[in-house]
């Protein structure tokens, strides 16, 4: 079985799922970003499909970056501007060709934690 990567975001202020959070995957090849993705969460914080699928998944160095901001703004939690996070970039490895990785944002607005889920 070929790898694949999935994510998902919750909103860990309201204690929900983060619907309708725009989410972009880059492939890091030295010191530059090659985009392969773009999804926006569903209604579980869950994209509908995996974000890097198993008929493209390929071993190496990724950044997903979480439009945090934008989400905010429209749950009305975005407070006085500037924001205090806008982007959430998460860069990470995937080593192993057959696994699947997870990476999840649990995000509020002034703070964020990931972890490689399963």
């Amino acid at each position: 079985m070929a790898g694949y990567l999935t994510t998902h975001v919750l909103d860990t202020a309201r204690g929900c799922p983060a619907a309708g959070l725009r989410i972009t995957l880059y492939a890091i090849d030295g010191n530059g970003r090659l985009p392969v993705a773009e999804m926006t969460t569903n209604a579980d914080g869950r994209t509908d499909s995996p974000i890097l699928p198993q008929d493209a998944f390929r071993t190496g160095t990724y950044e997903l970056v979480f439009f945090a901001g934008d989400y905010l703004r429209a749950t009305g939690q975005d407070g006085a501007a500037p924001l205090f996070l806008d982007e959430v970039p998460i860069r990470f490895g995937m080593s192993d060709a057959e696994a699947h990785y997870h990476v999840p944002l649990l995000l509020s607005p002034y703070g964020y934690s990931t972890y490689r889920g399963s």
